[in-house]
């Protein structure tokens, strides 16, 4: 099973890992403004400092607020989807189609680190 087209080497895994990483920590910061955005106070003090903040919350409030909800659930979901690619990495499955069970290019990884799946077998859906 130490062929190298069936899995990522160590070291491969390690540059994935350290992506991954940034990338949760980055979209961790990004839920938790998103949820103190919708979890605050409509007035949390923005009244003099900020007017155009101000304008933009009494033209819809409800729909930026459920904007907000849907854009943090989806953030969740990126969240959890890193973090499973984590798990992947652990146990050296990493980077592989759960379709075609060939290697995702490294190019694809880089981008979606998340994939599961190849271009090939995204084509086929």
């Amino acid at each position: 099973m130490n062929n190298e087209n069936t899995r990522y080497s160590d070291k491969d895994l390690a540059e994935f890992k350290e992506i991954i990483l940034k990338k949760i920590a980055y979209a961790e910061e990004d839920l938790a403004l998103l949820q103190s955005t919708f979890k605050n106070d409509s007035n949390n003090g923005t009244d003099d400092t900020a007017p155009t903040f101000k304008a933009f919350e009494e033209g819809s409030e409800t729909m930026s607020k459920e904007a907000n909800v849907q854009l943090a659930i989806r953030q969740e979901k990126f969240i959890r989807d890193l973090k499973n690619a984590l798990l992947r990495i652990e146990n050296k499955t990493y980077g592989v189609c759960r379709v075609t069970g060939k290697l995702i290019q490294k190019e694809r990884l880089k981008l979606v680190p998340h994939a599961t799946l190849s271009i090939e077998a995204k084509k086929r859906q």
